[in-house]
């Protein structure tokens, strides 16, 4: 059981490495709440779900809508690069989506697993220089593929596309290196 409360720890799928649960409650408590109170009033219209794609979906404007209007969050790039034999190279990083005070939040919910590794892998590379202590990502559960198929809208949001088992897969074969995380897979419980 993470250290969210027990109707968060009901609601969805969580998957936590490192401690980053109690990282996020104990040192970034403002963060903590935060996400807490994402997580707890999250709905998804079952009617924004049939929709066609394009542009950003309605569950990623709503997040951003909170987390970077309402509570302090930005679109973080950090600018990084090596210095090897005196000779500087750049290093980007690709853009996080909600950053505030060393924690990184990313949202994938119907994309390819591609962004995964993306995402660890940049999660990995800011854990260890020191500008982040944990990464969370808000995915799709595996157990929505069924919740698409009584809906009949399983082909747009398939087996390859993001959700919670391959994500866990690439977290357990190292993707984020030692970077502590928190993995949270939106279940049929937030689909009204």
């Amino acid at each position: 059981m993470s250290k969210f409360s027990q109707s968060i720890n009901e609601k969805y799928d969580i998957y936590i490495t490192k401690h980053a649960d109690v990282i996020l409650k104990e040192v970034f408590q403002d963060q903590f709440n935060d996400i807490e109170f994402l997580l707890e009033d999250l709905f998804i219209d079952k009617e924004s779900l049939m929709k066609g794609g394009g542009g950003k979906s309605e569950i990623a404007i709503s997040i951003d809508d909170y987390l970077i209007k309402k509570r302090g969050w930005v679109e973080k790039e950090f600018i990084t690069s090596i210095i090897s034999d005196g000779i500087e190279k750049d290093n980007p990083t690709h853009k996080i989506d909600c950053f505030k005070n060393r924690v990184a939040f990313e949202l994938e919910w119907n994309n390819k697993t591609e962004f995964y590794d993306r995402d660890l892998n940049n999660f990995r590379i800011l854990n260890e220089l020191d500008c982040i202590s944990l990464g969370i990502i808000l995915t799709r559960s595996t157990s929505l593929n069924t919740t698409f198929k009584d809906l009949g809208i399983y082909s747009k949001y398939g087996a390859s596309t993001t959700h919670m088992d391959k994500l866990i897969r690439k977290v357990k074969g190292g993707g984020a290196g030692g970077c502590p995380l928190i993995l949270v897979g939106i279940t049929s419980e937030c689909i009204k």
